[in-house]
């Protein structure tokens, strides 16, 4: 690693802080460095890739490639550092607008021997929109067979609030978040998708043991609701436990720990208020409603989320790291079973719109910055 000006004070056993905007540019690169420190870690910011419209989420390949979606529709590769020209073929036609468009990417856990990736996006059809999950064979720089194994019944007109993160927990099932569309109280419907965490076999089918087979006016693929815009969902990588936080309104972001027939209380239940001002409820609790792990008010606007454990930065080992659109941080919270206790943020004072945070297998942190010329970004320790 070149040699920097917050190195050198170290040996000289001087601290260095400096602001975001103080940079270091990084010999023999385009790339640029910001020196921060946070959980007992110095650390600094290298630029990956720029260049990337709206992307949204990521994921790393066997081989070392990165696959990342770009919310107008398309799926890159990110091939030694650098962002290839040609977008994956393949890709199914999705409705790019709003906060819809191609969304997130997952990996099945056989991915080494099938090869099969999976998307979800925002659905176009006669109702309007809705989220829908497809995969399809990686070979190359194209996705074949692709297939649409799900289409949620959460149509709308709206252009928002899709959800939309992919997860595989340990047993191969697949995770699903489903945003309530903009209309709060679908998120209380056990007869629409809105609003809802959903969990699927492989291959779109209902497993046999979720939580409401045969439950009158229950749809079958629901394993939580209440669940207003879940935007962040990552797997314990000790416990297997599934994480997941979701946007509130104005206020009452929230860190919940899944599990299977709980409901997470939105709209009934909610800290937070309507973007107007008013009063979405009166009530901050309520039996049989799930609490948050911990909350944020005012939001940060949570969205990708991975917890830590790696051996780049051990101090931060089970942390939940969190994406903040609005609080432009990746939020840090301290779990500890099925609690958890907010610390000090990543990228305080950096000014970028988290869309996601991945951890590389190396131990590193990758986030994604959203804009219409984004970026992907990679946390590394100073030394």
């Amino acid at each position: 690693m070149p040699i920097t000006f917050a190195a050198t004070f170290r040996r000289l056993g001087w601290r260095l802080a400096l602001p975001a905007a103080v940079l270091f540019a990084v010999p023999g690169t385009s790339l640029l460095a910001g020196t921060f420190s946070a959980g007992g870690h110095d650390y600094q910011v290298v630029t990956v890739v720029e260049g990337l419209e709206h992307p949204w989420g990521m994921v790393f390949l066997p081989g070392g490639d990165m696959l990342v979606t770009e919310r107008p529709g398309r799926l890159r590769i990110v091939r030694e550092g650098k962002l290839l020209g040609n977008p994956v073929s393949g890709v199914p036609q999705v409705l790019a607008r709003g906060q819809g468009g191609l969304l997130d990417v997952a990996l099945h856990p056989e991915f080494a021997s099938n090869g099969l990736v999976y998307l979800s996006y925002a659905r176009p059809g006669e109702q309007g929109a809705t989220t829908a999950v497809a995969r399809g064979r990686l070979e190359g720089e194209a996705l074949l067979d692709v297939e649409e194994i799900f289409i949620a019944s959460a149509w709308g007109r709206g252009p928002v609030h899709f959800g939309s993160r992919l997860l595989f927990d340990r047993d191969g099932y697949l995770f699903l978040t489903i945003g309530d569309r903009g209309e709060m109280e679908r998120a209380q419907n056990p007869g629409d998708h809105a609003g809802t965490t959903l969990r699927l076999h492989d291959d779109g089918r209902v497993p046999e043991d979720n939580p409401f087979i045969g439950r009158e006016g229950y749809l079958p693929e629901i394993w939580t609701m209440g669940n207003r815009n879940a935007q962040g969902m990552a797997l314990h990588p000790e416990t297997g436990q599934v994480w997941q936080n979701e946007h509130g309104p104005r206020g009452g972001d929230e860190l919940n720990l899944i599990l299977p027939a709980l409901n997470y209380g939105w709209p009934t239940i909610t800290y937070g208020i309507n973007y107007n001002g008013q009063i979405i409820s009166e009530l901050t609790e309520k039996p049989g409603m799930e609490q948050p792990v911990v909350q944020w008010t005012p939001s940060i606007a949570t969205s990708g989320l991975a917890i830590y454990a790696g051996k780049a930065f051990p101090n931060w080992r089970g942390d939940a790291l969190i994406g903040g659109l609005a609080g432009r941080q990746v939020a840090r919270v301290r779990l500890d079973g099925a609690s958890g206790e907010i610390r000090e943020p990543l990228l305080e004072g950096y000014g970028a719109r988290i869309r996601d945070v991945r951890i590389s297998p190396d131990g590193l942190v990758y986030l994604l910055v959203d804009e219409p010329n984004g970026s992907m970004l990679r946390l590394e320790p100073v030394d």
